[in-house]
């Protein structure tokens, strides 16, 4: 960075009164600090990088008090920089603020297929760190494992399910599986079944994969009892808000079976648990439920928990959780975003495929397009709804999705409603001025639907032509017989 940079940055955080996601203060007066490890792996390991800020005192109020020696201190950092795995690089900045000196170092970034940046003194699994907030916590097993499971391309989708076999699996939901791989590949439709089994990992190394149990499996849970949905519906905003009866949960559902089946069980549950409006189209006539949120968004959220959740060992005991709270759908599952993938990056860049198998198979079945349009389909069902935007949370550990209602979802039901009863009262202004005219002959009950540009005749003279009759202006030519095929409907004269 540039000195007069290095000036903002210093005046940023006496500002702020605190150290930050991307910046580490040290007071460096009396000698340089002899532990920075901790440090340079945390900013190496996010994708900002990150700041350390010498020469300022923490206790005094982030005053500047001056490094011990500008130049000493640059070599002592860089030989702790050369103890990283990887080496770490830092960009040094020197300037005098308040007559003495600041240093800064910038810690870069490195690759995602490089990380963890580890300190060598305590190995990779020990000496790996993270950023929260102004702190550097310790990585967990599952965070290095995840960085590890991308750089070597590890494909927990087609693992080897322990205890299971091809008896396990529903043969014909296998069968349809094969058949459907066939169509269309005639040399895959020459090969046997087996063989077609194991170039497909349905089959590996005399065992069942993950990926032919969750699909094909007569009961998966039997062998990954966690490989489910826990499903609820809370009468609140918040989990432990109980309702007049001290209920914490209105509705509390464990969903199991294959992934096609659990996306099936899961949508029935947000259905019953989520109010539908009715709409009648005044230019149709027909009716029109409302949900309270757009059932192919829900889909589209869960069918991305499900198939791209991670399926490693290390997240096999942590379900996908779907919550229903009184002004949102959250639907969390295990694993963060795969790869390089970023949140601001979802549904604008091509990602990379955690669980490639899974997905290939679910687009055989039908089930999915596997052509990345998840994420935009949801942008769109919520804008087309009128709702807010959907909102993304990634942790590394979990991905989180949640649909919120409108900021007032009984105004919004009310708007609705008002908006639907305004068009169906200009209709019939409309309408029975054009009625009146057509009318000026008999005219049937098809020839009168078509006029009004409705599919449905009964309803087209319940809501239009019947009230014109108790008004006087309209007569039936069979009065005596209102159903009969035969009727007409005819104009009164003003005259008359």
């Amino acid at each position: 960075m540039l000195e007069e940079e290095l000036r903002d940055l210093v005046e940023k955080t006496q500002r702020l009164q605190a150290e930050q996601q991307t910046v580490e203060v040290k007071s460096s007066h009396e000698g340089c600090p002899e532990r920075l490890y901790d440090t340079l792996s945390s900013f190496s390991n996010q994708d900002e990088g990150g700041v350390l800020l010498f020469g300022l005192d923490e206790k005094q109020s982030f005053r500047a008090v001056g490094v011990y020696d500008v130049q000493d201190l640059q070599k002592r950092v860089v030989d702790q920089c050369e103890q990283m795995e990887p080496v770490v690089r830092p960009l040094f900045t020197a300037g005098e603020i308040d007559g003495v000196a600041v240093v800064s170092a910038e810690i870069p970034s490195i690759d995602l297929a490089e990380r963890p940046c580890f300190y060598r003194g305590k190995g990779r699994v020990k000496g790996a760190y993270r950023r929260v907030g102004e702190r550097d916590q310790p990585m967990t097993e599952y965070e290095i494992y995840s960085y590890e499971a991308f750089r070597k391309k590890y494909q927990d989708d087609i693992r080897i399910v322990p205890d299971a076999d091809a008896d396990s699996l529903d043969q014909s939901l296998l069968a349809d599986y094969l058949q459907k791989l066939k169509a269309n590949k005639p040399n895959l439709a020459m090969l046997s079944d087996d063989k077609i089994c194991r170039l497909m990992s349905i089959e590996k190394d005399d065992g069942v994969t993950l990926a032919a149990q969750i699909l094909l499996g007569l009961y998966p849970q039997a062998f990954m009892p966690q490989l489910c949905i826990i499903a609820i519906a809370v009468p609140g905003v918040e989990i432990g808000e109980t309702d007049e009866e001290g209920a914490r949960f209105t509705d509390n559902k464990r969903i199991e079976g294959t992934i096609p089946s659990m996306l099936n069980e899961a949508l029935s549950f947000v259905r019953s648990n989520m109010k539908v409006t009715t709409i009648v189209d005044a230019e149709t006539g027909q009716r029109r439920d409302v949900t309270e949120y757009p059932l192919v968004a829900l889909r589209e959220v869960l069918l991305n928990a499900l198939v791209h959740r991670d399926y490693s060992i290390h997240t096999e005991g942590k379900p996908i959780q779907l919550t229903m709270y009184s002004d949102r759908v959250e639907v969390a599952s295990p694993g963060g975003l795969y790869g390089r993938l970023r949140v601001d990056q979802l549904g604008h860049t091509q990602p990379d495929t955690r669980n490639p198998v899974l997905a290939t198979a679910m687009e055989v079945l039908g089930l999915t397009e596997n052509r990345y349009s998840g994420i935009p389909t949801v942008r769109k069902q919520m804008d087309a709804a009128g709702l807010p935007e959907p909102e993304f949370i990634d942790t590394q550990s979990s991905f989180k999705v949640t649909l919120r209602k409108a900021a007032d979802g009984a105004k919004a039901a009310r708007e609705i409603k008002r908006e639907a009863k305004n068009q169906r009262a200009l209709c019939e202004t409309v309408a029975e001025e054009d009625l009146l005219a057509f009318c000026s002959v008999p005219r049937t009950r098809e020839e009168l639907a078509d006029t009004l540009g409705l599919g449905s005749k009964s309803y087209a003279i319940s809501r239009y032509v019947m009230p014109l009759v108790k008004k006087g202006k309209l007569q039936m030519t069979d009065p005596d017989h209102p159903k009969s095929k035969n009727q007409r409907f005819v104009r009164i004269s003003s005259r008359e």
